[in-house]
């Protein structure tokens, strides 16, 4: 049976909602999947194998999410194919997807694994977790093959509909990982190492198991391995929509990395501290998260099918009922940090001080309900170069410099440093705001011909 979706006729909300339901499921496996390792290193490690898990994770969840944002290419290119109807075509660009991210994954694993002494350098890591650091990127690098195979796979599937097997897929690979932390970290009291070894274990076990699965489902076009080859028109279309996204995230991700380098400047006790509230961060932003994939597949289908007046109230349902969970989520966030931070650390001087820059978390908390779903909207209509632009601003010409000035400041806490994200945010949702006014009468169904 097919688990694919058309989302061109009948109902909106309730599809979008059924659509979003295994994203958002799949994306807290996921970040579950990231915070094992800290949440099981903080209870049977030391501060310094807690602050370089959480830094050297930094870095392999930026190589992650490029690697994601450069895939959303090939989910809005199948989405629109499925769109208008031509599903073979479809499966030919997976094909050359395929052969594209092979080549990405060999090319990274390389480069990450000579290049972890220097990213564990610039990131600042104190020299008690410098070591560690070094240790985890190598490992977890060794493993990029992996990080690409399964987040291709939820890329095909939701541009075809489908939000169910990349569910799976991260499913599979989370069980094995929290499996691995135990063994590894708790059992052989293995630190840093141990959760590195057993992230990487997890990957590449969750990817084959994966393929096995889909082997047996039924796909709305045919595929083989014959299909899996460069086609220079493909590829050239996937790294229009791709390249902009990943750069975007890339830059964004650069960012946030340069401000955990400046927090890791203050000592390790705020390393550790804003480490844990990174982690904790996934969790509170996961449903802006799912919205903000699902909707790029629900808006592909759409443009493709000629119906932005269905994708334009895509977006709106999808602003207001985020909203709704971010009100709750920031409240919890903001006045109960110190429960939530207590989960992945002992030490109270850690939970305070992850508590405290959980604070401006909370604020970007409502700020990304609007920010998220229009990123998706954007990247689900092939407005890629403006979601990449206003990113940039976003990042360096707000949240970088803002965070770099007040660190400096005598009066800064972790909250003040932490206030450059929603600052950030909300510059970002005017410019998303101004965009969508200028291009609403526009028809954007022959953006990729």
């Amino acid at each position: 049976m097919k688990q694919t979706q058309n989302f061109t006729e009948g109902k909106i909300f309730a599809p979008l909602i059924r659509f979003a339901l295994p994203v958002l499921l799949a994306l807290f496996l996921q970040t579950m999947y990231g915070a094992v390792d800290l949440l099981v290193v903080g209870q049977f490690g030391t501060s310094a194998d807690v602050s370089a898990v959480s830094t050297g994770s930094l870095v392999m969840q930026t190589v992650t999410v490029v690697i994601t944002s450069l895939a959303m290419g090939l989910t809005v290119l199948v989405g629109r194919k499925i769109g208008e109807g031509f599903k073979e075509e479809a499966g030919r660009i997976i094909g050359s997807g395929i052969w594209l991210f092979a080549i990405l994954a060999l090319a990274l694993s390389v480069v990450m694994v000579f290049a972890a002494p220097a990213l564990a350098e610039v990131m600042h890591a104190p020299v008690e977790a410098f070591d560690k650091t070094v240790s985890y990127i190598v490992i977890c690098s060794a493993g990029t093959v992996f990080i690409v195979a399964y987040n291709l796979v939820g890329s095909i599937f939701r541009g075809i509909g489908d939000s169910t097997m990349p569910l799976v897929t991260v499913a599979i690979a989370c069980v094995l990982n929290i499996i691995g932390d135990l063994v590894l970290v708790a059992g052989f009291h293995m630190g840093t190492a141990g959760a590195a070894i057993a992230t990487v274990f997890a990957q590449a076990v969750s990817v084959v198991l994966s393929l096995a699965i889909i082997r047996r489902k039924e796909l709305p076009f045919s595929f083989s391995r014959a299909d899996i080859q460069p086609k220079a028109d493909h590829i050239r279309q996937l790294l229009f929509l791709g390249v902009p996204i990943a750069l975007q995230e890339l830059l964004v991700s650069i960012s946030f990395l340069a401000i955990t380098a400046i927090v890791n400047g203050l000592g390790l006790t705020a390393s550790a501290g804003v480490g844990v509230a990174e982690k904790l961060c996934g969790f509170i932003m996961l449903v802006p998260s799912a919205y903000m994939q699902s909707m790029s597949a629900f808006v592909a289908q759409n443009m493709g099918a000629g119906k932005p007046e269905r994708a334009r109230k895509a977006l709106l349902c999808g602003i207001a009922s985020s909203l709704a969970v971010g009100a709750v989520m920031a409240f919890f966030t903001f006045f109960h940090g110190d429960l939530l931070s207590g989960l992945f650390a002992r030490d109270a001087a850690v939970i305070a001080a992850s508590a405290e820059y959980l604070k401006a978390y909370a604020i970007d908390t409502l700020l990304t309900a609007f920010l998220f779903c229009f990123i998706g909207y954007f990247n689900g209509t092939g407005a890629t170069i403006f979601v990449m632009l206003q990113g940039i601003i976003g990042a360096f010409g707000v949240r970088l410099p803002v965070s770099w000035f007040v660190s400096r400041q005598t009066w800064a806490t972790l909250f003040h440093i932490g206030l450059a994200t929603p600052a950030s945010s909300l510059v970002q949702i005017i410019l998303c705001g101004v965009y969508f006014v200028i291009t609403l009468p526009r028809e954007r169904g022959n953006r990729l011909n």
